[in-house]
């Protein structure tokens, strides 16, 4: 029989990893500008590579824990993080570095599913709070990389910490070898013809879609704030950079506060509140002009996003108990599509009628998300405690 609390402190090691990983690119993106002299298209078929790899891991990642469970998958994944933090350390030519963007996405896609459906099945109740919970380590990996490479490249190369960085991935490894896991959901094979079946399933299919324009949100909002605060409200490149840690702290340290707020509220009310303030931050990114306004509007921005994956996932981890790490990854290949066509949806009405219509694209989607969660929770109402 497993433990609870280790098999949490085991999942929130893996996410720790994948903040490292989501960060990764835009902590060292100078350092490879400058040792590869690179151009902003080769800077941005790295940036490519990441998602990509993230997608390809979050698509295979579900079939897997079902049927092998959990354990393996982590080691094998956090060695693949490694093997790619030292490759981008020691990259010798441009085909290297992109390999290992995307090794490190792909092990870092397998992770961040694993772990969210690893936590689903060992709460029996709560599953939102405790993955509220979890978020809070990815808000410590993503904030953490930055911080420890920026306090140390005063003292050592940027491959001497990267290498560093990596060698830190064995103490989860580590960790991981000596942990029990649950035992495998589907041990008598790959349950494939039901992994398909679940793609017919309305209520996960529509659940997905809410997290699609959620995963949107997010992603813009890291994309091009700092584009929209810079070229529309002509504020300083170093405040611009400012606000989006202020938003990183604010979405981390709301987590946190969920992670007891939703044993006590509905989760519903919760997730409802959270979209207001997300639109009112919206607003206030639209109408404000100071750094001032632009800082609130992230704190906003940052309480707005906290509960959504949450909050959604649990009621997946909920509904599909025994395929819960396939049903997740068809929803999370959903929100990871949605981050990319709207994110690429801003940059084409950038390019047409200008940045400053960025604000307007977030009211829009969180309209949209609004829209479809209601119809979700009316159609999930009887299949669990919304």
């Amino acid at each position: 029989m497993y433990n609870k609390k280790s098999v949490f402190i085991a999942a929130c090691l893996g996410m720790l990893l994948f903040g490292i990983v989501m960060i990764s690119l835009g902590t060292i993106n100078t350092f490879l500008t400058a040792k590869f002299h690179l151009n902003e298209m080769t800077v941005g078929s790295l940036a490519a590579l990441l998602p990509i790899g993230i997608l390809a891991g979050s698509l295979v990642f579900g079939p897997i824990v079902d049927r092998y469970s959990y354990k393996n998958l982590l080691i094998v994944c956090s060695l693949l993080i490694f093997i790619a933090l030292e490759g981008i350390a020691f990259a010798s030519s441009f085909l290297v570095l992109q390999v290992a963007f995307f090794i490190i996405g792909f092990g870092g896609g397998i992770i961040n599913g694993g772990t969210n459906a690893l936590v689903a099945d060992i709460s029996s109740e709560g599953k939102g709070a405790n993955l509220s919970l979890l978020g809070v380590f990815y808000g410590v990996g993503a904030l953490g990389m930055p911080a420890v490479t920026g306090l140390l490249s005063k003292y050592y190369s940027y491959e001497a910490i990267i290498t560093g960085i990596g060698f830190i991935i064995f103490i989860p490894v580590v960790y991981f070898i000596f942990v029990k896991f649950p035992v495998p959901k589907q041990p008598q094979g790959l349950p494939i013809k039901k992994g398909l079946a679940l793609i017919k399933e309305g209520s996960l299919i529509l659940l997905g879609f809410v997290l699609f324009f959620e995963s949107g949100l997010e992603g813009s909002v890291n994309n091009w704030t700092t584009t929209f605060l810079i070229k529309g409200n002509g504020i300083s490149s170093e405040n611009a950079l400012f606000t989006l840690t202020v938003l990183a702290i604010s979405l981390t340290v709301t987590r946190l506060i969920l992670g007891g707020l939703l044993k006590k509220i509905p989760s519903y009310i919760v997730l409802y509140s959270c979209i207001i303030i997300a639109m009112l931050g919206s607003i206030i990114l639209m109408t404000g002009t100071t750094i001032t306004s632009s800082i609130i509007a992230m704190i906003f921005l940052g309480v707005g996003f906290a509960a959504a994956f949450p909050v959604i996932l649990g009621y997946i981890g909920d509904i599909y108990k025994n395929l819960s790490g396939t049903a997740f990854s068809i929803a999370l290949v959903i929100a990871l599509i949605g981050n990319t066509l709207i994110n690429y949806s801003i940059g084409a009405i950038s390019q047409t009628y200008g940045i400053q219509k960025f604000p307007v694209v977030l009211i829009i989607s969180l309209i949209i998300m609004t829209v479809l969660l209601s119809i979700s929770l009316k159609t999930i109402s009887n299949k669990t405690k919304i």
